[in-house]
């Protein structure tokens, strides 16, 4: 009956088909569009640093006391977890379509807790990162120098200092990964030196420790004053150390002589990088590299155009010769 009354009538026909595809067309411009659509399950990561640890021991000491806490989730799937020579562990936690990322989130968090107690404290000290993002890559941003005046350190402690954390913003971005670090003051020590002068390692990480502070002296003239004090100013005995000739000056041992042993009586001190183990090249040369991991249910298109239109925001404010590159993982 109802298609003899549409064959009754053809243009009552037309006229209806012709709304139904000019309201497809508009329709387009609202559906979401996706470079991925999101039909991968949610997952958590657990990120953490263990510096100078080889695999072995991070496996060990970090990732397998971890992996121990993390049980009871909701709908939880599988764990992965690796661990490198670099010191880094990382802990994929992965769960069944439909989970609400936060939630699993906030669960992986308090199992988190349990096990902080047990790893080394030099980890603990470093932090340990929860993050909401997906598994693979959605794209690489590096930056390169185009005159040569800097070098991979420059550039990757550039990345780390000014972009790393602004990217981590970006509405979209669940997780900002830097192939490198920032500078850090490197104290190379002298086994045979240590030995002449009867010191340990610990010796020297505990007066770095006790020299390498900021002490809070108060205040010359704050309140309660007496009356008429016009005058109110901060008392600075000791600022943090900067230059390698401060670190070098830093006492160990006081002899029974009077004679002082210093750092650099038993160790060469320099400006470096915090680490060694990664570095990053854009057609051969020396750069820095920053990939971005996409938040759970994200819009991949909209999280790379919002990435790169950072990027060129941020170029208005890079020293001369350096210049971005984005490029997204086939």
């Amino acid at each position: 009956m109802l298609s003899r009354f549409f064959l009754d009538r053809p243009v009552f026909a037309w006229v209806i088909a012709i709304i139904m595809m000019v309201a497809g067309g508009l329709a387009i411009y609202n559906l979401p569009i996706s470079q991925y659509p999101p039909i991968a399950p949610p997952s958590i990561a657990i990120d953490s640093f263990y510096p100078g640890a080889s695999a072995e021991t991070v496996e060990n000491s970090v990732t397998q006391i971890i992996e121990q806490k993390m049980t009871g989730f909701d709908k939880m799937l599988y764990l992965s977890a690796t661990s490198d020579s670099a010191g880094a562990s990382r802990i994929q936690l992965t769960f069944a379509p439909g989970t609400d990322p936060d939630l699993a989130w906030a669960q992986v968090q308090n199992k988190l807790q349990l096990a902080m107690a047990s790893l080394p404290d030099v980890v603990q000290r470093q932090g340990v990162k929860v993050s909401k993002s997906t598994r693979n890559y959605l794209m690489l941003v590096g930056l390169i120098s185009e005159d040569e005046s800097m070098d991979g350190n420059d550039l990757r402690d550039y990345a780390q200092s000014n972009l790393e954390k602004v990217l981590a913003r970006v509405p979209g971005v669940g997780e900002v990964e830097n192939y490198g670090s920032q500078y850090a003051m490197r104290v190379w020590l002298n086994p045979d030196k240590l030995t002449g002068y009867q010191l340990t390692i610990e010796d020297v990480v505990t007066a770095l420790r006790a020299y390498n502070v900021e002490v809070s002296a108060g205040q010359f003239g704050g309140a309660p004053a007496v009356e008429g004090q016009r005058l109110n100013a901060s008392i600075i005995v000791q600022n943090l150390l900067k230059t390698p000739d401060e670190f070098a000056a830093i006492p160990i041992r006081t002899n029974p002589d009077g004679s002082i042993v210093r750092v650099k009586d038993v160790a060469r001190t320099e400006l470096g990088t915090e680490v060694y183990d990664v570095v990053a090249y854009y057609n051969g040369k020396p750069s820095a590299a920053l990939a971005i991991r996409q938040a759970a249910g994200a819009n991949a298109l909209d999280t790379a155009d919002a990435v790169k239109a950072k990027m060129k925001e941020m170029s208005r404010y890079f020293p001369t010769g350096m210049k971005v590159g984005n490029r997204s993982p086939r």
